[in-house]
């Protein structure tokens, strides 16, 4: 049984970027797909699509490298976990790598950046730091 399966994900395409493999598959869930959603629209993950594999909707994630081959994500971050979870307000929200990175949010209005969300002007969980 899987205690978190957000930090799963993170893990997983970390592992892949390590290995410097194209793409690696990770379980379905629709926060994983909005996770995933913001990654693209922010440029980190080349793209991403739900594929059904033995029977089970899985995500298959197309890794981003620069031209030398360097991954195009550097560093990820677990930040809210299932024993203590972390909110912030719109004003609290931080920023990472002096706005080089992004935090990404669950708000009521959806999954998206700590940028989105201050835009927003709403608060939310904050779900992990990609830089």
């Amino acid at each position: 049984m899987m205690t978190d399966p957000i930090a799963d994900l993170l893990t997983r395409i970390r592992n892949g970027l390590r290995t410097r493999k194209a793409s690696v598959h990770v379980g379905h869930s629709r926060m994983k797909e909005g996770i995933l959603v913001v990654l693209k629209r922010e440029g980190f993950i080349q793209d991403f699509e739900v594929a059904d594999r033995r029977g089970r909707k899985d995500l298959l994630v197309h890794l981003r490298y620069h031209r030398g081959h360097e991954p195009v994500i550097e560093g990820m971050e677990r930040v809210s976990k299932p024993g203590r979870r972390v909110y912030a307000s719109m004003a609290d929200m931080p920023k990472i790598r002096g706005g080089l990175g992004i935090s990404i949010v669950t708000t009521s209005k959806g999954i998206m950046t700590d940028a989105e969300a201050r835009e927003a002007r709403v608060g939310g969980e904050i779900l992990c730091h990609v830089w």
